[in-house]
């Protein structure tokens, strides 16, 4: 397995308490890898090390095949990061700022300021003063300036926020085609699950600063993660109907007693007629299947179950 990002029972203990512990990341080349996790999580914290920001407690990174070492400038150079909210000279131009870090990382491409500016829509505001920028146009700025130098692995930390839902939409087709077009890396931390669910190929999860779990979307997808949702007027009932009539024991009973069940040998005609026969009332019935977000609370709720 090709991994062009790895670490190994990375911590970082702050204060007498591990803020991330025994971390072990796997970023194949060339994919996006989704960071998840609440704010909180450790996921900004895991990021600075891998950008050599703060260095690790314990544990060890490998990027391109290689350790990060204090003085891994080398490394460095084939990056590009967004970490926290970018930061730039406010007194100077957007186009000023990306001359400014083409100059200290070594990169003198014709045009490739223009191009960067013109892939985060910003050629028009190329010219005036980073002061004058809105929150979302900064945060362009800083994904501008992570792509300029075609880094091969971008580290981008919640690059949308700010970011109206149009602006999401488009650093997300950019962040795709980066991906599949120029074959960049991508890790991309965020809390909001559709967004990561509509890009990325894997998920790495992190929950009270430990990754408790890494997986393939196409795993997601593949596993039995449909389910019937039935709304009823008593669900103490229909949880009695459902164990002892139909047998039935793998089901959820939800917040406003809406009960989810998780049995593949039961069908919406079967439960409806039983129910019916049992006098309970059906308020809407149907199949549905989880999102990312039903199975990223699934997993962080089993965690927090198992503390």
């Amino acid at each position: 397995m090709s991994y062009i990002l790895q670490t190994h029972r990375l911590t970082k203990t702050i204060g007498g308490r591990n803020i991330v512990e025994n971390v072990n990341l796997h970023v194949k080349k060339g994919e996006i890898y989704g960071f998840l996790g609440p704010n909180g999580a450790g996921k900004t914290t895991v990021m600075k090390m891998l950008t050599n920001l703060w260095k690790p407690t314990e544990g060890s990174i490998e990027l391109f095949g290689s350790p990060l070492c204090p003085d891994s400038y080398e490394v460095l150079k084939r990056m590009g990061s967004i970490i926290e909210f970018p930061v730039f000279y406010e007194h100077m131009t957007g186009y000023q700022n990306l001359k400014l870090h083409c100059e200290y990382m070594g990169y003198y491409r014709h045009g490739s300021i223009e191009d960067a500016l013109e892939m985060l829509h910003l050629t028009e505001a190329a010219d005036k003063k980073v002061k004058t920028y809105s929150l979302g146009m900064k945060e362009r700025l800083g994904i501008a300036r992570a792509i300029l130098c075609k880094p091969e692995l971008l580290i981008l930390d919640e690059p949308t926020n700010g970011l109206d839902p149009a602006g999401i939409k488009q650093i997300r087709e950019l962040l795709k085609a980066l991906s599949s077009e120029y074959g960049i890396t991508i890790l991309i931390s965020s809390h909001i699950l559709s967004e990561i669910e509509s890009m990325a190929d894997t998920i790495g999860i992190i929950h009270h600063g430990r990754l408790i779990q890494e997986i393939r979307m196409e795993e997601i997808e593949q596993m039995n993660l449909a389910y019937i949702e039935v709304a009823v007027a008593d669900p103490k009932r229909a949880a009695v109907v459902l164990t002892d009539d139909l047998e039935v024991s793998n089901f959820k009973i939800g917040e406003g007693g809406a009960i989810r069940i998780y049995d593949s040998g039961i069908s919406v005609q079967k439960l409806s007629k039983t129910f019916a026969l049992q006098d309970v009332e059906i308020f809407s019935i149907g199949k549905k299947a989880e999102t990312l977000e039903d199975y990223f609370l699934k997993i962080t709720s089993e965690v927090g179950e198992s503390c």
